[in-house]
C-alpha cells in the first residue's frame, strides 16, 4: 500500500506541467487547422454528384421501356399484379425493376446470380428470369431448386429463353417437371441486344406432378419420344443401306460428316453432361482424337466414363485426371468372363490403341474351354439407370467386338436406352467380302443386314444413333 502512494502526485505533477506548458491546446489546434484545410481542398477539387440521378441516366430507358410492355401484358394475362412479391434475375435486374415499378408493382427484388438465393422457403409470388439468367447457368439443376424452393405456391414463375428449338423446350419442361406449364409463345423485344425470345410461363401447384414421360421409362421397352426428337432423327445421315468395302481402309468413318445432335439443337436445359466410352481402347483412340476435338459440346463441361477391360490400357488412364476409368467389360449382368485374345501371327505383343489382340468374343465359365484371359464384366444398363436421369444429357460411344447386341437388347428391355441422347454404335458383322489380307473373317456370327436392321430398331424407337466404324 505505501508504494503506492506516490503514484498520485506523480501523475498530478505530469499533467499540471502539460497543461502549464499549453502543450495539449496546440495539439488540438494543430487537428483542427489539419481537418479544416484537407475539407477545403476536396471542395474544391471535386465535382458533387448525385448518386440517385447518375444511377438512373446510367440505365437503358428503350430496354425499361420494352420490358414495361412485357411485363404490363403479363399482368393483362393475370399472371403478375401490382401486388405480387416479386424476384427478377438477369444481368440487366436495374432495368427490370425500374420497368416493373413504372407500371406499379413496387415489391421487387432483384439479383444477376443464378445460383444460391438468400431468401427463405416460398419467398415469391412471382418469378422472372431473363435471356441472360437460366440460359448462363452453369449448374441450372441445382438453380432450379433454388427457383422452386423460394417460389410460393400458385406462384408464376416466367423464363425467357433464347433457345427456341423444340428439344430445349422439352428439356426446360423436364427441369420444371413439378411445376405446370401454362403458357408457351415467341415474343419480340424491342432491343439491340435482345434477338427475339421465347417465353414459357410455369405455375407452381400445391403438391408434386410428375410429367408422364418419366412413368413411361419405367415399362420395359418403351421409351417416351416427344416429335421434336422424332423430327431430329429423320435429320440424321442416312444409314448405309451396301455393306461397304473394307470401311477403315477406303476413309468411311468420317466423323465430320455427322449430323450431330448438339449441332441440331441447344442443350442448356440439362443437369449434368456425360460422355461414356465403351470400349474405349487407349485415351488417343475416340477420347482424345474424336470426342475432345471434333464433337461439338457447346462448351458444356462434359463428365468422361472410359469403359476397358483390356488392362494394356489403364496405366494410361491414371494419368487423365478428368476422364474416371471402369476397369470393367460392359455386358448385361455381373460376371466374371473368359475372353478368347486374337493377335497377329508371329506377334506376341498387342499393339496399343489398334486393337489388335483384343478380346473378339466372350464367354461365361460356363461356356467355355479354351485359351482364356478372365475378366470381369459388370451389369451396363442397370448402372446407367442407377447413375443417370433423363434431365441429364448422355452420350454414350460403344464398340465391343460384338457384344452390342447382347448390350443393346438388354438396354431396350430395361428401358435404359431411353437415358441415352446420343448413340455412337459400332456393329460388328461377318464381311461378305475377303478382308484386306486376304482371309475372310469368321470372328462374329452375325451379318450386316442384321446390323442393319439393329440401327434402324433403335431409330424407330426414338434412338439417335450414329453407324460407327
Amino acid at each position: 500500500m505505501d508504494r503506492g502512494v506516490p503514484f498520485i502526485p506523480t501523475m498530478l505533477t505530469v499533467i499540471g506541467h502539460i497543461y502549464r506548458e499549453r502543450i495539449f491546446i496546440r495539439l488540438m489546434l494543430t487537428f483542427m487547422i489539419g481537418y479544416f484545410f484537407i475539407q477545403y481542398y476536396l471542395s474544391i477539387t471535386t465535382t458533387v454528384t448525385d448518386t440517385r440521378d447518375d444511377w438512373e441516366l446510367e440505365l437503358d430507358e428503350q430496354l425499361v421501356q420494352s420490358y414495361s410492355t412485357v411485363f404490363q401484358e403479363l399482368i393483362d394475362d393475370e399472371y403478375l399484379t401490382f401486388t405480387s412479391k416479386t424476384l427478377v434475375i438477369g444481368i440487366q435486374f436495374l432495368e427490370y425493376t425500374t420497368a416493373l415499378k413504372q407500371i406499379g408493382v413496387m415489391n421487387t427484388k432483384s439479383t444477376k446470380k443464378n445460383m444460391f438465393l438468400s431468401y427463405r422457403n416460398e419467398s415469391f409470388d412471382f418469378q422472372f428470369l431473363s435471356h441472360t439468367s437460366l440460359d448462363c447457368c452453369s449448374n441450372p439443376g441445382d438453380f432450379s431448386l433454388e427457383l422452386l424452393r423460394t417460389l410460393k405456391p400458385e406462384g408464376y414463375l416466367v423464363i425467357h429463353t433464347q433457345s427456341k428449338d423444340d428439344y430445349s423446350l422439352n428439356s426446360l419442361l423436364n427441369l420444371f417437371e413439378s411445376l405446370k406449364l401454362v403458357h408457351e409463345r415467341e415474343i419480340v423485344v424491342d432491343h439491340w441486344s435482345v434477338q427475339g425470345v421465347r417465353e414459357v410461363v410455369f405455375m407452381k401447384e400445391h403438391g408434386t406432378r410428375l410429367w408422364r414421360r418419366n412413368q413411361a421409362q419405367k415399362h420395359a421397352g418403351s421409351c417416351y419420344v416427344p416429335t421434336c426428337k422424332q423430327s431430329l432423327i429423320q435429320g440424321l445421315e442416312p444409314l448405309m443401306v451396301k455393306e461397304p468395302l473394307q470401311p477403315r481402309v477406303l476413309g468411311i468413318r468420317n466423323p465430320k460428316n455427322m449430323n450431330y445432335l448438339t449441332s441440331m439443337v441447344d442443350v442448356s436445359f440439362k443437369t449434368s453432361y456425360v460422355y461414356i466410352d465403351v470400349g474405349a481402347k487407349s485415351y488417343g483412340t475416340s477420347i482424345g482424337s474424336w470426342f475432345k476435338r471434333v464433337y461439338p459440346k457447346q462448351n458444356k463441361p462434359f463428365k468422361i466414363f472410359a469403359i476397358e477391360a483390356d488392362k494394356q490400357f489403364h496405366q494410361e488412364y491414371r494419368s487423365k485426371k478428368k476422364v474416371t476409368l471402369l476397369p470393367f467389360a460392359a455386358w448385361v449382368r455381373n460376371e466374371s468372363l473368359f475372353f478368347e485374345i486374337n493377335r497377329l501371327p508371329n506377334d506376341s505383343s498387342e499393339e496399343r490403341g489398334s486393337g489388335m489382340g483384343r478380346v473378339q468374343s466372350a464367354h461365361t465359365s460356363t461356356t467355355f474351354m479354351g485359351d482364356i484371359n478372365k475378366i470381369q464384366g459388370f451389369d451396363f444398363a442397370d448402372w446407367v439407370k442407377n447413375s443417370f436421369g433423363e434431365k441429364d444429357f448422355v452420350v454414350v460411344k460403344m464398340d465391343v467386338e460384338g457384344r452390342e447386341f447382347d448390350l443393346i437388347a438388354k438396354m431396350v428391355e430395361s428401358g435404359a436406352i431411353c437415358l441415352i441422347d446420343e448413340l455412337f454404335l459400332e456393329c460388328h458383322y461377318d464381311p461378305k467380302e475377303r478382308c484386306c489380307d486376304g482371309e475372310r473373317s469368321s470372328s462374329y456370327q452375325k451379318g450386316y443386314e442384321e446390323c442393319l436392321e439393329l440401327y434402324r430398331s433403335l431409330r424407330d424407337k426414338g434412338v439417335f444413333v450414329h453407324q460407327w466404324w
